[in-house]
């Protein structure tokens, strides 16, 4: 029984090492994309995606899963280029799903690394007052769903606040299934209508 107990733990030690292995390898792919201007505008991040070929789908939901997990990346490119590439309705999961997943990996990160990570997200007074606010407030919940809706709004950066207040994990993961797909749908509907081409 020891030995099996011992045999778990030294997978679970590999498994985490190549889970660990494979994101930095993302971040580092995602970091010479950026350095490379590939996110600079629709144009380019629609070419850098199409280069995936038949993988194309994949690579914009973890594209988007990763915009929101580093609030750098420009998220909003990536659903115009969704909705070019693949029409509304392929752009639109292909965002909600990875703009949902890097929600809910960026909730849990805030979750585990708690003030120290997310006080760096934050600029010093900003993050004082938000966290007093969040502790104290009855209407914190209506807010974030609020937000999720709202288009161009830094959400981002809320989905690692909000992983440092007491709300739990099922109670985030309803509030971004109900509140963000308005606005993708939204955008996507919009730019494959053509409006912007």
């Amino acid at each position: 029984m020891e030995k099996q107990k011992d045999g778990w733990k030294q997978a679970r030690r590999w498994i985490s090492a190549g889970l660990l292995a494979v994101c930095a390898s993302f971040c580092i792919v995602l970091f010479k994309a950026y350095l490379d201007g590939r996110f600079d505008s629709v144009e380019t991040l629609q070419q850098y995606i199409s280069e995936f070929g038949m993988l194309a789908p994949i690579a914009l939901t973890a594209l988007q899963a990763a915009q929101v997990v580093f609030p750098v990346l420009p998220g909003f490119l990536g659903c115009v280029a969704g909705a070019v590439l693949f029409g509304w309705a392929g752009g639109f999961w292909c965002s909600y799903i990875g703009i949902s997943a890097g929600s809910v990996i960026a909730f849990l990160l805030a979750k585990k690394y708690g003030s120290a990570l997310v006080g760096r997200m934050f600029p010093g007074k900003r993050y004082e007052k938000w966290s007093v606010w969040a502790a104290e407030s009855k209407s914190y919940t209506a807010f974030l769903l609020f937000i999720m809706v709202l288009p161009l709004f830094p959400d981002d950066f809320f989905c690692y606040f909000t992983g440092i207040t007491k709300m739990s994990i099922r109670k985030f993961v309803t509030i971004i299934m109900v509140g963000k797909p308005w606005c993708i749908l939204g955008y996507c509907l919009f730019f494959e209508s053509g409006l912007l081409k």
